[in-house]
């Protein structure tokens, strides 16, 4: 009997332990494992027997998460990372070689931007960053010797929702392969591989953990593609998860569907306040009706995800001085936790983009991303409204200090 993936979220790629019966997967710390016989320990090598060797080549405690989130994904396997960029790096070093050519979203999560405008440059690899909205502009940027497209949807920070379908299709067509991180939505409200989309990466860091005390990744695809992943970048790199990391993912996952499913109701409510506020000037959030990807809701998404964007009047120091009225929105640069993070892109996650390709993103000075979390909903309105009030009187106060001088 096939299960919902709320059920595959608790018990998906689950082994039983044979040994002792334990109802949790055992956390294997280990470094090394083992062998029966030094002909047992060359036949694993030479991969002509199963069995784990060094946990950065395999871990069965981490050989579990992996098991659960391609059964999330609907993948046929998996590769856990030690960071989400872990996953960004593998996942797109593995696929490209020196000379050929990436088309990516203009708009990303800075570090992923930053690693494709400089460090990928440096092994003669070439990047053309488009809208990705936009199928003629990505189209036009395509080249003979393109061989990835890398883009999020829906997009960090400013929440454009990109249709999958047609991107898979014109990779597909173009002979390309396609990578989605599907970090903002997780496997339970978008499954990328669906659509056509080759492969799918997480920063495992955020809503599959849930907790705030684990950084990692996850690339999720086909077997062969995951395979080469696994055999070169991440056993030669060496950005492999550690067996306790996967084991607190493990036990995050088990509650995702609970608190996804809450991140979702508060986010909708906080962004229908936010947008009726005199004092904000935008919300970003596809879960609203005049959200350009509302359309893809009950379709390409269950629903919007937890996390919004808006913009206030002012400028940087306006956004800055309303961050610093909060009391419990936290300021901090992740999302997905119990507790709703908030912070400015602008001079943080997306620092790494110059002001010019900032505006050419949609990044302004003025734009908050907030991880709405796990808290009263109302608490979470009354934080935001009390700070944009404070912020208000605070102009008034300057501006009319200003005229009196």
């Amino acid at each position: 009997m096939p299960y919902k993936l709320d059920t595959l979220a608790i018990h998906g790629g689950h082994e039983a332990d044979a040994q002792y019966g334990s109802l949790t997967t055992p956390i294997h710390q280990t470094s090394t494992f083992i062998f029966d016989s030094a002909e047992q320990g060359a036949a694993r090598f030479a991969g002509e027997c199963e069995g784990y060797v060094y946990s950065r080549l395999g871990n069965p405690t981490v050989r579990e998460l992996e098991r659960r989130m391609a059964v999330l994904e609907g993948a046929e396997d998996a590769a856990a990372t030690a960071t989400g960029m872990a996953a960004v790096s593998a996942a797109i070093l593995t696929n490209v070689k020196a000379g050929d050519h990436i088309i990516a979203s203009r708009a990303l999560y800075g570090c992923s931007f930053a690693f494709l405008s400089h460090m990928v440059k440096k092994f003669g690899i070439s990047v053309t960053f488009v809208d990705m909205t936009d199928l003629t502009a990505v189209a036009g940027a395509c080249r003979d010797n393109t061989t990835l497209m890398f883009f999020e949807t829906p997009i960090n920070p400013t929440l454009e929702v990109l249709d999958l379908q047609k991107l898979a299709d014109f990779a597909r067509q173009h002979n390309i392969i396609s990578v989605c991180d599907n970090t903002f939505l997780t496997p339970l409200l978008q499954r990328p591989l669906t659509f056509g989309i080759d492969v799918v990466i997480h920063s495992a860091t955020k809503y599959l953990n849930g907790h705030g005390d684990v950084v990692a990744g996850v690339i999720c695809g086909r077997q062969d593609i995951i395979t080469d992943i696994k055999l070169t970048a991440l056993k030669d790199i060496g950005g492999t998860m550690s067996p306790h990391d996967a084991w607190l993912i493990l036990r995050g996952l088990k509650t995702l569907p609970l608190r996804i499913q809450r991140h979702c109701e508060s986010a909708q409510i906080v962004a229908e306040k936010l947008s009726v506020h005199p004092r904000v000037t935008s919300v970003y959030y596809p879960g609203l009706v005049c959200h350009p990807g509302h359309a893809m809701l009950g379709h390409q998404m269950v629903a919007a995800g937890g996390v919004l964007a808006f913009e206030i009047e002012g400028d940087v120091a306006t956004a800055q001085y309303f961050l610093n009225q909060l009391k419990l929105c936290k300021i901090a640069v992740s999302l997905g936790d119990a507790e709703s993070l908030i912070q400015h892109p602008a001079t943080m996650t997306h620092s790494p983009y110059s002001q010019e390709e900032r505006e050419q993103a949609g990044i302004s000075d003025t734009l908050i991303r907030l991880s709405v979390g796990l808290e009263h909903v109302d608490d979470i309105i009354e934080d935001l409204h009390h700070a944009l009030t404070k912020t208000y009187q605070h102009d008034v106060s300057v501006n009319t200090q200003s005229s009196t001088d």
